[in-house]
């Protein structure tokens, strides 16, 4: 929450919100050629995770997997781009054997999580992913969770531990405080910086897009090279995150999402009050652990730029070993530590 804004505020913001995220909205022009929504398949078998799970939540039908005991603490943990849920095959079963009840969905565009109507828009704004989980943990009946993530999912962890930290029990962060802006994105950076978002700027043409649309389990892979260049992996182990990728909506919403970073295309306004708060950079109080890896290659914060912004109780942990950025992967065991030492601080 911001410091700024009443509860009265705050609670008339979120009835706006899902209300009218309950009616649906139009699709935008930019959406205009999306993928119709699609039947998800019945409880595939997923390498590392056994039969995935399916249910509606608000605009989706997410799948995602779960392990550990049914009335066990609840911990979600959220992917990025361009990874899946696998980057924590080897940190769920750590967690459930710490008694601890895991939940890692699809984000909206990634493997069988699918929208549920047609008609709604592909839209890859920051703030939706958080509603999604918001939606995902009501269906879910949960209460209140721990939320960690890297990339998109610590974003989107971020999101919900600043709004929403009555259902935030604590928050594990790869990378730190990423909850930005379309102002805050429009102020150019210096150029070796600027380089680092090349792909950026790639998506915001319509080469890009098609580029993507074509390769994208080479420049997924291409990007897993870049984002951690001291890490191994098979091909085996590319290829069962690569086939997220082939989900009918996930060039829309990586473009998207992407692109409405610079500005160069619209969010949904049902979305634009919570932009707004988001804006402002509003402080995070739950506990908190955030983590770096010393060979992260991809674009990412310097810690003491933002240990500022986590009010709560706090601590800071930078994985050696020549960990990049996918880093639950790359040390499970870490990331694993932190999310149950989170909730102790």
């Amino acid at each position: 929450m911001t410091s700024t804004a009443t509860p009265e505020e705050i609670d008339q913001d979120r009835r706006h919100l899902f209300g009218a995220a309950a009616l649906g909205a139009a699709a935008l022009p930019f959406f205009a050629s999306a993928a119709a929504a699609q039947t998800a398949p019945a409880r595939p078998a997923v390498p590392g995770f056994g039969p995935l799970k399916q249910i509606d939540a608000g605009l989706l039908n997410v799948g995602y997997a779960e392990a550990g005991p049914s009335k066990g603490p609840v911990v979600i943990l959220l992917h990025g781009w361009p990874y899946d849920i696998h980057s924590f095959v080897e940190v769920a079963p750590l967690l459930a054997k710490a008694g601890y009840r895991v939940i890692i969905p699809y984000l909206r565009g990634y493997g069988t999580t699918r929208f549920r109507s047609p008609d709604t828009v592909r839209n890859g704004q920051q703030a939706v992913f958080a509603v999604d989980l918001i939606a995902l943990m009501d269906a879910l009946r949960i209460p209140t969770a721990i939320v960690a993530g890297f990339d998109w999912g610590a974003r989107t962890a971020d999101i919900v531990a600043a709004w929403w930290p009555e259902r935030c029990k604590a928050l594990v962060s790869v990378s730190g405080y990423l909850i930005g802006s379309q102002q805050a994105n429009s102020a150019p950076l210096p150029p070796k910086a600027e380089l680092g978002w090349w792909y950026q700027f790639y998506f915001a043409t319509e080469r890009g897009r098609i580029g993507y649309e074509r390769n994208r389990h080479d420049f997924a892979k291409l990007i897993w090279e870049l984002a951690s260049p001291r890490a191994t992996f098979d091909s085996a182990v590319f290829e069962r995150s690569a086939a997220a990728f082939d989900n009918p909506d996930h060039v829309a919403i990586v473009i998207h999402n992407y692109r409405w970073r610079l500005g160069l295309a619209e969010g949904e306004p049902l979305y634009a009050p919570l932009e707004a708060k988001l804006a402002t950079a509003p402080a995070i109080a739950v506990p908190t652990i955030t983590l770096e890896g010393d060979a992260n290659g991809a674009p990412h914060p310097e810690p003491a730029s933002y240990a500022a912004r986590f009010t709560g109780k706090y601590a800071h942990r930078t994985i050696t070993g020549g960990i990049g950025h996918d880093l639950p992967r790359e040390a499970p065991a870490a990331f694993a530590e932190a999310v149950i030492d989170v909730a102790r601080l």
